[in-house]
């Protein structure tokens, strides 16, 4: 951690191309925030924590040694004296010794409930510093400044933060909704290819959630547009139903068995595993959510080849990597933190996607089949 002075203070609430950033309201029950996207939306910070959080009198960034490397970090002005603390980048990093780290870290610079964390950067960071920012003092607001595709799109927005265990992706966490999300579209422009296949995963998750046909036209709009398209449909579920009581879990459509295959990287002896991202599984899993439909039907062929179709629209593949045991991945589908005593599933079906409880493991084994997960 080391310390960073005031920046330049805060800058109009305009695109760097002079264009006016979108503004999409998260709207809660007893609170809500906006999400603001564009190019140069990073550079709203001050203002909103302004807006937002009048009484703060310190922030601490919380970010990753790449993003200060590229330099964007240090454009970075919360609009009151500050600190910058780094943490590893990776799902890996989400772990309790990480959150120990970063919590003692807020304690050693006397953060209280009158400061601000801003998280700065992808999923892993937002994930991180909000849960950090959940548990310290019992509450701490924050705001998320998203610098990946899968962070502007999904992992930044709802509220929903944690840290990962052996057993299982996300397992540990909290409700804690931040004060304001900015989604700078400048950010992506160094985006590694495998960092927009994380993006384009829950884009193509969004395709089923929105209305009229799942497609890909969504990728024809302008970048800024994309992502705004994607956190109005979020925005909706989570205003619904904001701590996952029933509708919110739609979310979680193709997650079940991405979740699963996740949670192969995280056991000890599974250096063999493919190196699959979150997107990358994500698409895996919406196709298997499909096939899985089908067999209990639910849709029909033209359905599922829909899904192949959208998924490969937005670039991405739907093979099962080979040589994984089912049976495995049955036990750790039975283990997700979406499982209510029973193999539940987000489903499409004649009433759109929704979750269906009871399947059987014979269903979901031969699904597994049909994608080709046989014993090793």
């Amino acid at each position: 951690m080391f310390a960073v002075g005031r920046g330049n203070g805060p800058r109009e609430r305009t695109e760097g191309t002079g264009a006016p950033l979108i503004t999409v309201p998260v709207e809660l029950k007893d609170h809500g925030y906006e999400v603001l996207i564009g190019r140069g939306a990073r550079h709203a910070l001050a203002a909103a924590i302004r807006a937002r959080l009048p009484s703060v009198r310190r922030a601490m960034v919380v970010t990753q040694q790449p993003l200060i490397d590229a330099g964007w970090v240090q454009t970075l002005d919360p609009g009151v004296p500050f600190e910058v603390t780094v943490v590893a980048g990776g799902e890996g990093a989400k772990t309790f010794s990480s959150l120990e780290a970063l919590v003692r870290g807020f304690a050693r610079a006397e953060l209280n409930r009158d400061d601000v964390v801003v998280a700065a950067g992808g999923g892993t960071v937002t994930d991180l510093a909000g849960f950090a920012a959940a548990i310290f003092h019992r509450g701490m607001p924050y705001v998320n400044v998203a610098s990946t595709l899968l962070g502007q799109v999904d992992a930044a927005i709802g509220g929903k933060t944690g840290v990962n265990v052996p057993e299982g992706k996300n397992l540990v966490g909290a409700f804690w909704q931040p004060a304001a999300v900015l989604c700078d579209t400048e950010l992506l422009d160094s985006l590694p290819p495998r960092e927009w296949a994380c993006g384009r995963g829950e884009m193509a998750k969004y395709a089923f959630l929105g209305s009229g046909t799942p497609d890909g036209s969504i990728l024809e709009l302008p970048l800024a547009d994309q992502v705004a398209q994607c956190v109005r449909i979020k925005a909706a579920v989570v205003g619904a139903d904001e701590r996952d009581h029933g509708h919110r879990a739609v979310l979680n459509y193709g997650h079940t068995l991405a979740h699963a295959l996740e949670a192969l990287a995280f056991e000890e002896g599974a250096a063999s595993v493919p190196d699959l991202r979150h997107g990358e599984a994500v698409a895996i899993g919406l196709v298997f959510a499909a096939l899985l439909a089908r067999r209990l039907g639910r849709i029909d062929d033209e359905r599922v080849e829909l899904h192949r179709h959208v998924v490969e629209r937005f670039g991405l593949r739907a093979e099962l990597p080979p040589g994984i045991d089912p049976q495995r991945l049955l036990a750790l589908i039975a283990r997700d933190k979406k499982a209510h005593h029973d193999l539940s599933f987000v489903l499409d079906g004649p009433r759109g996607v929704e979750v269906v409880h009871g399947v059987s493991e014979d269903d979901v084994l031969a699904t597994l089949a049909q994608m080709g997960s046989t014993q090793p």
